[in-house]
């Protein structure tokens, strides 16, 4: 069982748009893919009170098994550098969501803007 603070049904809405509209965000970067077959990603952990929000979707090999030598659990400098800081792609995240015409959660905005307080 994974350590940290339980996802909320509204988290949990946004990590399954993440990974739905989004994809793997190093495949959409790198190669200009969409690949829909991916996981959740927290950036900063499992236990902050933004943990949740602050997530990247990734398939497993661009996640932990070393997609083109490139996993970011193996080897994060070489990560940021092919396709941009993990700040960077969260922001990308959030473009291409708005841009599909979904609503970006306040939670998430919260944390981006970094005021950290959730309206």
């Amino acid at each position: 069982m994974m350590q940290g603070r339980a996802v909320t049904k509204e988290q949990q809405r946004w990590h399954d748009l993440l990974c739905s509209v989004v994809g793997c965000i190093a495949c959409r970067v790198g190669r200009g893919q969409f690949n829909d077959y991916c996981s959740i990603h927290h950036v900063d952990g499992r236990s902050k009170p933004h943990a949740h929000w602050y997530v990247l979707p990734l398939c497993g090999p661009h996640h932990q098994t070393g997609g083109e030598g490139v996993a970011l659990h193996h080897n994060k400098a070489r990560f940021e550098d092919k396709f941009g800081t993990q700040d960077d792609l969260l922001a990308r995240c959030a473009k291409v969501i708005a841009e599909a015409g979904h609503d970006i959660p306040a939670g998430f905005l919260a944390w981006l803007d970094g005021s950290g307080v959730e309206a």
